[in-house]
């Protein structure tokens, strides 16, 4: 496994995150492991060199930030690099969610106890909170950096404006900057490179994506349970569409001409993208992380490249709006 710079720090990630959505509570979501079955895949993980763990307060209602804890903890702590997220509803309290003073101070706190760390490597805003001025979730945030709770901050998907004025605010008061984003990007869902994508070249960003096989269909999977009961793919992908259908079948055209798994190529043309750092990888069987450790060594040529990307037609913003 080869280790990157998280955009200009001197933090070093696996080329490859282990997104952490999948492991929690069963009741949450079907296609959820507990941590007797998230056990081996985060063994797995570690046994490959992967040291970069994503997971959020709100997986599971805190579940997943539980079990991940709880598989680390015998691990040395500078081996690992932990990332969190906050902003969406922990309960049906209306001050127990968004980016408030107050609850940037209480999930960060919670985050901490569930994961059973004295730190947070990395803490991303999961969204922008529209209700709160930028300036209190900032001015929170450089706190929390100040106090020793998180070492650096990021954030995840919203719109480039959102992010710019943000960066700007951080360096006009001298608080801890954004150093990552966090967006929905992959073959089927290219807006980003619009604008997002560019100013984090321009402003040094990593860049780790989340759903680089647009979960799953990008890998030509059929239905599984998650694809029968995720609502949030059914909102950001449409199998019947044209377009979708045109862009899964130049994958699998690449895929043939190389000899290998569609999930290669897929995750292959994310992770060499200008400006990605890594992708994170969601895996509920052990044997996913072949296609997404063997993509690290697929060479694409232009052709490829070029095939897969021409289906492409501009869609409407889909992961945080």
């Amino acid at each position: 496994m080869d280790y990157v710079s998280l955009g200009k720090t001197g933090l070093k990630i696996s080329r490859l995150g282990l997104g952490c959505m999948t492991f929690g509570s069963p009741g949450w979501a079907p296609w959820v492991l507990d941590e007797a079955g998230s056990r081996p895949i985060v063994e797995k993980s570690l046994d490959l060199g992967i040291n970069f763990f994503d997971t959020a307060d709100m997986y599971s209602r805190g579940e997943s930030e539980t079990v991940i804890g709880s598989l680390l903890k015998d691990l040395p702590r500078h081996k690992l690099v932990i990332a969190s997220k906050l902003y969406n509803p922990m309960s049906d309290d209306p001050n127990d969610r968004g980016l408030s003073r107050k609850h940037v101070f209480e999930a960060v706190d919670g985050s901490l106890k569930r994961l059973g760390t004295d730190y947070l490597d990395l803490w991303q805003l999961h969204r922008f909170d529209y209700d709160t001025p930028l300036e209190e979730t900032l001015d929170a945030l450089n706190d929390v950096v100040r106090s020793g709770k998180v070492r650096y901050l990021g954030a995840s998907s919203m719109f480039a404006w959102q992010f710019m004025k943000a960066l700007g605010l951080q360096r006009a008061h001298g608080w801890a900057p954004f150093v990552s984003m966090q967006p929905h990007y992959n073959l089927i869902y290219r807006e980003e490179e619009r604008e997002m994508l560019p100013l984090c070249r321009s402003e040094g960003i990593g860049v780790i994506p989340w759903s680089p096989l647009a979960r799953g269909r990008l890998a030509g999977r059929g239905e599984t349970t998650r694809s029968r009961s995720d609502a949030t793919a059914g909102a950001l992908y449409d199998r019947a569409a044209e377009t979708e259908t045109r862009i899964v079948e130049a994958v699998r055209t690449v895929a043939e001409r190389h000899g290998r798994p569609m999930a290669q190529i897929a995750y292959a043309w994310v992770a060499t993208r200008p400006g990605i750092t890594a992708p994170l990888v969601g895996i509920s069987k052990l044997h996913q992380f072949d296609d997404a450790v063997a993509a690290l060594e697929v060479e694409l040529t232009d052709e490829d490249v070029a095939l897969m990307e021409a289906p492409y037609q501009t869609r409407p913003v889909a992961g945080h709006v």
